[in-house]
């Protein structure tokens, strides 16, 4: 195994297995045969348009808000009928870019039903201990509904709509590790990555908004949301080690650490496919 295996096992979204959805006239996202099937038993709200989904045409030139709750009372029977698991009560933004108007809120479960891009927050807590670097790893909680018992960053969450960047990572820090607002805050934006999975709820175009924060030394994480079951304080060549040859890391956060690995200078161009892993990051 290697870091490429983790860059291929977070791209293997193939759209061409997927029937796109579109609202108006753009293509919003990409949904499964099967899946659009069970939103074609709604005619109300979804209809075919040639050869993709789309919502009715009396929807089109309608509200945000009428749009929203048309779709989201679909979403609520296919949740009833067990199509789709892990509803969150939080709603996404389905814009045409990051911070446009948005055209449709979407239950964040329903997301990758569609197919649509979800954003997410994801912050690199790393200690410089005199042995070298550490970073914070947490283990997800077994009760999560998507990659439970995995690891992952010691703070990561979605970006729901009606909240900004910058505010949901210092309550994603609060709520996740115990992180003062006044310490998150300090934490330095350092870009995005882009992936295209493919997973059992559907396509999962994703792009998380990335953050590093040195902690102290003598920080130590408390979760308070329960969704992490416990946290280690690792030298990076552990972390590195577990993200190369293993597949314990979610997906995503595999990714996340590959970036940072690369900009502090733990991967260089003297790496093995160094240029493709770079690249791999980026995907859209």
């Amino acid at each position: 195994m290697s870091y490429l295996d983790r860059i291929r096992e977070a791209n293997d979204g193939d759209p061409n297995r997927f029937i796109p959805f579109m609202l108006g006239d753009w293509i919003a996202g990409a949904a499964a045969p099967d899946m659009v099937a069970a939103l074609l038993a709604f005619p109300g709200v979804f209809v075919r348009s040639g050869q993709a989904l789309t919502l009715v045409p009396s929807l089109h030139g309608a509200s945000c808000e009428a749009r929203t709750g048309a779709v989201h009372e679909v979403m609520v029977r296919l949740r009833d009928a067990g199509v789709i698991s892990g509803w969150r009560d939080e709603m996404f933004a389905v814009a045409r870019h990051f911070g446009a108007v948005p055209e449709l809120l979407l239950e964040r479960a329903a997301v990758p039903a569609l197919g649509v891009r979800g954003y997410g927050v994801h912050v690199n807590g790393f200690v410089c201990q005199p042995d070298g670097m550490h970073m914070w790893i947490g283990r997800r909680a077994s009760d999560k509904p998507t990659w439970p018992d995995r690891l992952d960053q010691i703070v990561a969450g979605g970006q729901p709509a009606g909240i900004g960047v910058l505010d949901n990572l210092v309550k994603e820090c609060g709520e996740e590790a115990g992180i003062p607002a006044a310490l998150a805050r300090r934490a330095r934006s350092v870009g995005t990555i882009n992936y295209r999975m493919h997973t059992v709820a559907g396509l999962r175009p994703g792009t998380i908004f990335v953050f590093d924060l040195e902690l102290p030394q003598s920080f130590e994480p408390v979760n308070r949301d329960g969704e992490v079951a416990y946290f280690e304080c690792l030298p990076i060549e552990r972390v590195m080690q577990r993200v190369c040859a293993t597949r314990e890391f979610k997906a995503n956060c595999a990714l996340v650490i590959i970036d940072f690995l690369i900009r502090h200078g733990f991967l260089t161009p003297h790496d093995d496919g160094y240029e493709a892993i770079a690249a791999g990051l980026h995907q859209r």
